[in-house]
């Protein structure tokens, strides 16, 4: 996609010791604060990124979405889920480690946009939200290209019975069943429902399950374990 730049990592290239080995990017899973720094400079060159122009959040599974221009200036990352840029070059990161990591852009508008959707905040609505922010800078969904990357599949997220109930009777593509026959949910395959349902028609999942990946951190796997990041931006 001309001018736009998506890119997912996995585990390896790093520093982080055990249980966050090595390319930890996430600052609150307990990791040495220094690991983490030297992992998302790493991770930045490989990209060819500024670190200095790579905003993160703290994420908290909800649905608030935050216009940004810069690095944040408060010493505290306030608790978004999603964020929005019409600034080229000021790349977005999302986090995660069974969660779904949606990149999109709309590179005739010049915008783009990260966002953290996980079971909760998939039923909250933080994916339209997303599409909703990049509308208001000028986007047109017909035009936003999105991206999904690793991600927990539906073959494995098992849930309680009444829980995959609750999602599908917000996002009904989200029920899903494990390979081995018990209630589950299908983010990603809900999160890509809710981007068609609001006119976008360029998708791509990865095809990842980061609870079967070793390559890849997964929470439900290993519960003490490292972040993996997503990245958006446009030339």
């Amino acid at each position: 996609m001309s001018g736009a730049h998506f890119a997912f990592t996995d585990r390896w290239g790093g520093v982080s010791a055990a249980p966050y080995e090595e390319l930890n990017l996430g600052g609150a899973v307990g990791d040495d604060p220094a690991a983490v720094q030297a992992n998302r400079a790493l991770a930045a060159k490989a990209l060819g990124l500024d670190p200095e122009l790579i905003v993160w959040m703290n994420q908290v599974h909800g649905k608030d979405v935050a216009e940004v221009d810069g690095p944040w200036t408060t010493r505290l990352t306030p608790p978004v889920d999603g964020l929005v840029t019409a600034r080229r070059g000021l790349a977005l990161a999302v986090l995660t480690a069974d969660c779904t990591p949606v990149l999109l852009a709309d590179p005739v508008a010049g915008v783009v946009a990260a966002a953290h959707a996980g079971r909760p905040g998939l039923v909250a609505g933080i994916v339209p939200a997303a599409v909703d922010a990049m509308e208001s800078l000028g986007a047109d969904p017909a035009r936003i290209v999105a991206r999904t990357g690793p991600a927990v599949c539906g073959r494995c997220y098992e849930v309680p019975e009444q829980m995959r109930a609750d999602v599908a009777a917000v996002v009904p593509e989200a029920w899903s069943e494990t390979s081995w026959g018990t209630p589950a949910v299908d983010v990603t395959g809900g999160v890509h429902a809710q981007l068609e349902a609001l006119g976008v028609r360029d998708m791509r999942r990865s095809p990842v399950c980061t609870l079967e990946s070793s390559d890849h951190f997964s929470y439900r796997r290993d519960r003490s374990t490292g972040r993996l990041a997503g990245y958006v931006w446009l030339d």
